[in-house]
């Protein structure tokens, strides 16, 4: 599924700038503010994910390894070595960066479903020594994890507070990834994505700029996975299973693969569903697949995808 790219004015790329950082001043007054941090947390873990999928072309099925990596790692922090709230999100970070740089340098090596089969791999590996080591409380996780203070001064206990923090990261990230997508590296990517041997021939050193995408994606997974953590002051295994590699996949295409604001739509639709639906026990999962097939099917291009489409056939 390749991206359709659409071209905005740096006037409307502004507005759309300032629409979200207005809609997110006035939503926690309006939606529990715990809900909209877990939101925000999965739109940046899809929207990472989207930079290897949909620029890089790359499927890794282990991208909740640099999730909860990142997650146990800042609750350690938090907990037992008393850090300040940036320093265990930048410990959470650097350690996912670090993770992925190591799977990344291996998988890279081979592509296709060896690539995902290698991701997966050590995605496993990484939840057995989530189960095994002492510090992440195997099975019960890591709880009471204190959400700390921003620079040894701003307390974060209070859910408004959190929040505005939490938002302030997201909107830094989101720059940041909005940024890369649209710089010669980014450019870089879709070419090895449609012609990796096309790309090879012009000089570019793919497997370069693949690990490189690789990293970044891996980071800022951490980075949510971090800040998860701090928002529910508490890590657990679920973070590190396969099922939430799997998750991420279905926010990204039911978003729109290769779009900027596809995976953040999709992991809000996917959150509120399992959070509408969880008074349906074990049948959620069931009705959740139906609305994946079902959307997959309607929309080919995931919701944003098929809005950019129509916004080309319809200009205004």
């Amino acid at each position: 599924m390749s991206e359709l790219p659409l071209r905005f004015s740096s006037g409307r790329v502004r507005a759309a700038f300032a629409f979200m950082v207005a809609v997110g001043l006035v939503l926690p007054h309006l939606v529990y503010p715990v809900l909209v941090m877990n939101v925000l947390c999965m739109a940046l873990f899809a929207s990472a994910f989207n930079l290897l999928l949909g620029y890089a072309g790359l499927l890794s099925f282990g991208h909740a390894a640099f999730l909860g990596t990142a997650g146990y790692l800042a609750g350690y922090g938090l907990k037992v070595l008393g850090l300040s709230t940036e320093l265990a999100l930048l410990l959470g970070t650097a350690s996912a960066a670090l993770l992925g740089a190591l799977v990344g340098g291996l998988a890279i090596r081979r592509s296709g479903i060896y690539f995902a089969m290698i991701t997966l791999g050590f995605a496993q590996l990484v939840y057995f020594l989530a189960v095994q080591m002492p510090f992440t409380g195997g099975d019960d996780g890591l709880q009471g994890v204190p959400r700390g203070r921003v620079l040894g001064l701003f307390s974060l206990e209070g859910n408004l507070r959190a929040y505005y923090f939490v938002y302030l990261v997201f909107l830094g990230a989101f720059f940041l990834l909005y940024r890369t997508i649209h710089s010669p590296f980014g450019h870089v990517l879709r070419a090895i994505r449609e012609n990796e041997p096309r790309a090879l021939s012009l000089g570019y050193d793919v497997d370069r700029y693949k690990l490189l995408a690789f990293v970044v994606s891996a980071a800022l997974s951490g980075l949510a996975g971090a800040m998860k953590t701090v928002v529910f002051q508490s890590e657990t295994l679920t973070d590190v299973h396969w099922l939430m590699s799997g998750e991420v996949i279905l926010m990204t295409l039911l978003g729109g693969l290769g779009t900027v604001l596809g995976p953040s739509v999709g992991a809000l639709v996917v959150l509120l569903l399992e959070n509408g639906l969880a008074g349906f026990g074990s049948y959620t999962t069931v009705i959740t697949g139906v609305v994946f097939v079902v959307g997959v099917l309607a929309f080919r291009r995931g919701f944003v995808g098929e809005a950019l489409g129509l916004m080309r056939k319809f200009p205004f």
